[in-house]
This record gives structure tokens, sequence and C-alpha cells, in this order.
């Protein structure tokens, strides 16, 4: 029997629900006079403002991905795949925004490194275009970008307020070693599959030329960042030219991990 699109409904109407109130908390942390993404806690790690309007692809994307399991296709990986994950991963970082917002650092540092786990990742070949722009994508790039909030998350919790206190030498190594553990993730997603894993790159490259814009008080964290986001940019390149190489070849030899199924 063909599939309906009342198949998985209640699960469908909770994706949605969800995904509205996930939307919801990061407009209220953008528009509350609080404004956290340009007033939050200040460490020597704090990208531009602008890095975090990177939410707002990952949202009309996943308002894409919402829509697409009310279709045949979608509803196998969405629904019959991903099931009830997608919602306990909008519900996580829902909470996650908004500790961040009231200043729970410490709590949200928690949070992210356990919300990361829920972060679905690429272990399935898309089968046609759609499967690529509202699941592949949208869960690329928000992986890329959680791996950056858990760095930034930790600075925040731990790490001194750069307003307040200079660039101490210790400082400087965690920032260094922090830097180049989000310029070796790029590359790890460059060269995770025989085309890379390109949006995920994307959003750590982004978030780095972020870190280079912002952070012009200490001359050692402005030009170390710019060592890495160049890098970055590098890995990002190897990931265009794999996936240049997929369409242009039409397909590509997948590995046994991507031929597993989305979940299992």
């Amino acid at each position: 029997m063909a599939d309906s699109w009342t198949d998985g409904l209640l699960l469908k109407i909770v994706n949605l629900l969800t995904y509205f109130f996930f939307l919801g908390s990061n407009i209220y942390t953008v528009a509350s006079p609080a404004g956290i993404y340009f007033h939050g806690k200040e460490t020597y790690l704090t990208p531009a403002p602008w890095a975090f309007l990177i939410w707002s692809l990952i949202h009309l994307l996943l308002l894409g991905t919402v829509i697409y399991q009310f279709f045949p296709a979608g509803k196998r990986v969405i629904v019959d795949g991903i099931s009830w994950r997608f919602p306990l991963l909008a519900i996580l970082n829902s909470i996650y925004v908004n500790l961040w917002a009231s200043h729970h650092f410490v709590l949200a540092f928690v949070l992210a490194l356990f919300h990361i786990y829920y972060i679905v990742k690429k272990h399935h070949s898309p089968q046609e275009t759609a499967d690529e722009l509202f699941i592949h994508l949208p869960f690329s790039l928000y992986h890329g970008w959680t791996t950056v909030l858990v760095v930034l998350s930790a600075f925040e919790a731990f790490g001194v307020n750069s307003l307040e206190h200079r660039d101490g030498v210790w400082t400087k190594v965690f920032v260094f070693l922090a830097l180049f553990f989000l310029e070796g993730t790029a590359a790890t997603y460059a060269f995770s599959t025989p085309e890379g894993d390109l949006p995920a790159s994307i959003a750590i490259a982004w978030s780095l030329w972020a870190i280079f814009a912002q952070q012009t008080k200490s001359a050692f964290v402005h030009w170390s960042a710019l060592a890495f986001s160049i890098l970055a940019l590098v890995w990002v390149a190897k990931g265009a030219y794999g996936l240049f190489t997929r369409v242009r070849g039409g397909r590509i030899a997948l590995s046994d991990e991507e031929r597993a199924p989305l979940v299992g």
C-alpha cells in the first residue's frame, strides 16, 4: 500500500511543534532586551555576532525538513529513520539556548556536550535531491555548528572575561588548542567520506573567520585565528571539489559506513 501523509501523523505533528519551539527560543534570545548574541560573556574565543546568523540558514533548512516529512521519501527517512531523535534534538537545543541566554554557562556547556551526541550524522546515501537538501544539508551544517558551540560554551563556562582580564599564557595556550581543534575537525569532516562533508566544514570555517574578525584585542589570538581560518578554507575547498566530482560523475563509490542505515 502506498504511503499516506497521515502515516506517523503523531510524530509529524510533534516534529512541527518542537521545530517552532526551537525556532522561538532562538528568536527570543535575539529579540529580548538582553540580546545574548551581542551581550553575552566576552571571551578570547567569542566570534563576531554575525557568526550566529548561521542559525537562520539552519532554521530555514529545517523548515524544509518538517515539510518534507509529509512526502513518502521524506517520511521514510525522517519519521521511520530519524524518528523521535529530531524532537529530542530540538528540545535539547532550546534548553541549551535558554541556559546560555540566562548566563548559566557551566550548565549550558554540560548540555552542549550531551546534545552533540543527538545530532543526526550522514549514515545513508541520499536517494534524490530533496534528501540532500532537506536531510543531509541541514543536519551536516547543524553538526558542524554544534561542535563550535561546544567549544564556545567551554570558554564561556571556564574562560576569563576578555573585557576584564588580559590574555595570559594559559589563555593563549587554550585558545590556540581550541582553534587547532576546530580546524582539525573541519579537516576531519573533509575526509570523512570520499566527497567530504562540505556543510559541516563550512560551518566551522565560518566560525573561525568570525573569531578572527572579533578578536582584535589580542594580536596572538587574532592572527592565530586568521591562520586557522585559512587552513579551514583549504578543507572547504577539498569538500567542494569532492562534491563537484560526485555531481559530475553522477555517483561515487560508497564506503561501508555510508551504506549503513540512517539509524541502528
